[in-house]
């Protein structure tokens, strides 16, 4: 009997390392934010020049710069639909059309925003938001 028990608790032990090595490496692994190689402040990905034009036209609407965010939002709608909507086989809406429906439903919120004369400042910054979290899906 007690050979049972040793080997029981030796099984416990090493099932307990184990699960303690697996919390490690997740904790581990959430607690390093994944950083993207970037040129010059723009993100070497796919969606960089979005999540950059984004963060210009973000940048001047919180400055008070109204006209110059809508130029950037302009600019980051055709960017978008060339490339990611038009832009032949690798394009977002041939590779993954669902995806391309989200992130562009959130971009057309956020530039919508930006159109406007005075935009609600907290309205921006949530539309901006939800468009950057729908472009890391894409990275």
């Amino acid at each position: 009997m007690i050979f049972v028990r040793t080997r029981h608790n030796r099984m416990i032990g090493i099932l307990s390392l184990a699960l303690l090595a697996g919390c490690m490496a997740v904790g581990l692994g959430q607690a390093q934010e994944k950083r993207l190689p970037q040129t010059s402040g723009v993100d070497d990905t796919k969606m960089g020049p979005y999540r950059a034009l984004a963060q210009l036209a973000y940048e001047a609407s919180q400055k008070g710069e109204g006209p110059t965010a809508a130029k950037l939002a302009r600019v980051l709608e055709r960017t978008w639909d060339k490339a990611e909507d038009y832009g032949g086989d690798m394009a977002l809406s041939k590779t993954n059309h669902a995806l391309f429906e989200q992130i562009d439903k959130a971009m057309d919120q956020f530039i919508s925003l930006l159109q406007h004369a005075s935009p609600e400042r907290n309205a921006v910054q949530s539309a901006y938001n939800t468009y950057l979290e729908k472009l890391k899906l894409a990275d």
